[in-house]
């Protein structure tokens, strides 16, 4: 029994010993180990740590640290730097920035600090006619949305101003409201309101107006003509002298930038009645000629008249073809109220006075390539009084 005790306290003792061996073999070894590892400064974002290290580089110490390394990430020293005892291994994360310049969208990671050194670093040139969602000193957060809009250079034109304006603006519209123009109904745009602008574009404002125009123009007397049998024949007296009437005409007068550019005639109103002017022709010595034959003579001691009807027409000193000057010489734009009818010479031979119904007396001073036979053309210095006259069978007295 004493000699089985012993042997089991002999094999105690053995295997304590080997433990004791074993203990101490790992804590020679975990010593070693400990020993070989590098002291590090670590700086993460602005925060530093010292560390130990067994990596063989600044890429495996990352790992190591769990770091998912990005390529725009600074590192310093390289990756690929051999790590040495005290070493300093600066690291700072990039962040995600999420960028719109007009229509193009991208992101890009950035280690700058403030959107003015994004700015620089990714060479994109801010005018200070842009547009920019942010001030230069913003600092860079993680997914900061960064929208800029490029100015672009456009002519506008007002009216009669012109000037050359820097806008962000993408459509016409737009731009007028951003340059504060307001577009008024009766205004013309080009480019049409919904359209896109480029650079160096010209957008043009007209600007329309609708007015009315009244004006007033004289309306001619008629001629009445009566027999008087107590007035020798050849003779005639004025009863009546008769007087101008008075028309006002109501135009629908359009502008652009201040300019007429049609007129419309839309009413016309009588503002004062003409007063026919009455005179009285003499039949004492002779019978009054019947109305229904074409062409009467008349004569007396000193005169002879020839009476007769003839188609009229009215011409003024500005017409299309016309020179202003008779064929008989006479300035008619120099002599605006000259009494001239154009005849054709071999019915009424040029330098004869005349009398014609509802125009008056008149010298034959001019011819036209129309007025052939028994046709007059009678001169009016206004257009409007020329108009109304129109085309009229007229009685005419020849005057010698």
């Amino acid at each position: 029994m004493k000699k089985l005790l012993s042997e089991r306290l002999s094999m105690n003792k053995i295997v304590l010993a080997i433990v004791s061996l074993v203990v101490l073999a790992t804590g020679t070894a975990f010593a070693t180990f400990e020993a070989t590892k590098n002291t590090v400064t670590v700086t993460m974002n602005g925060k530093s740590e010292k560390l130990r290290t067994h990596a063989r580089t600044v890429d495996e110490l990352l790992q190591d640290l769990n770091i998912d390394r990005k390529k725009e990430d600074n590192v310093s020293p390289e990756g690929d730097a051999e790590i040495k005892n005290n070493l300093n291994v600066v690291y700072e994360a990039s962040k995600p920035v999420h960028v719109t310049v007009d229509d193009e969208k991208r992101t890009i990671r950035t280690t700058a600090k403030t959107v003015e050194e994004f700015l620089k670093e990714q060479k994109i040139k801010i005018n200070k006619h842009d547009k920019m969602n942010a001030s230069k000193d913003t600092k860079i957060s993680d997914n900061l949305k960064l929208n800029i809009e490029k100015a672009i250079q456009i002519t506008l034109t007002v009216g009669d101003k012109k000037q050359q304006v820097w806008s962000t603006s993408t459509t016409v519209a737009d731009f007028l409201k951003d340059q504060k123009v307001q577009v008024n109904e009766l205004d013309k745009v080009e480019p049409q309101i919904h359209e896109t602008l480029s650079a160096n574009d010209a957008v043009i404002v007209t600007r329309v107006e609708k007015v009315t125009d009244v004006v007033e123009e004289p309306v001619a007397f008629s001629v009445v003509t009566k027999n008087d049998q107590d007035i020798p024949k050849g003779k005639q007296e004025v009863i009546k002298p008769g007087s101008e009437g008075k028309v006002a005409k109501h135009f629908e007068v359009m502008l652009e930038n201040g300019k007429e550019v049609s007129r419309k005639l839309i009413k016309e109103e009588t503002v004062k009645e003409s007063q026919d002017r009455v005179v009285a022709l003499g039949t004492k010595a002779a019978p009054k000629p019947a109305a229904s034959k074409p062409e009467t003579v008349s004569r007396s001691n000193d005169s002879v008249s020839k009476e007769f009807y003839v188609t009229s027409t009215a011409y003024t000193a500005h017409c299309n073809g016309c020179s202003g000057t008779t064929a008989t010489g006479v300035d008619l734009r120099a002599n605006p109220n000259a009494k001239v009818i154009a005849v054709d010479p071999s019915v009424i031979p040029l330098g004869t006075k005349v009398y014609v119904e509802g125009y008056g007396y008149a010298v034959a001073s001019d011819t036209g390539g129309a007025i052939k036979g028994k046709k007059i053309d009678v001169f009016f210095s206004d257009k409007g009084a020329a108009y109304r006259w129109g085309r009229k069978t007229v009685k005419i007295r020849v005057l010698n």
